[in-house]
């Protein structure tokens, strides 16, 4: 399975920029940048931060995905 986000396009909708987004959850924007690139899979604490600092369910900004070669 691979975990997909949609950080960047709530972001935007948002208005926020990678560095605000960072500033509120109280990490680099690197981090922000490597989440929303699929780079680093956050951990529930970080992604549970994001979620209240953009006001928005997890399940919205997160979602599995099934990996098909695993269901065959």
């Amino acid at each position: 399975m691979e975990l997909l986000n949609h950080i960047r396009q709530h972001r935007a909708r948002l208005g926020l920029t990678q560095q605000e987004l960072a500033e509120r959850v109280g990490v680099r924007r690197q981090t922000i940048l490597a989440i929303e690139k699929s780079k680093y899979v956050p951990s529930t604490l970080l992604a549970l931060r994001i979620a209240q600092a953009m006001a928005m369910p997890v399940g919205e900004l997160f979602e599995l995905a099934d990996d098909e070669e695993g269901a065959r």
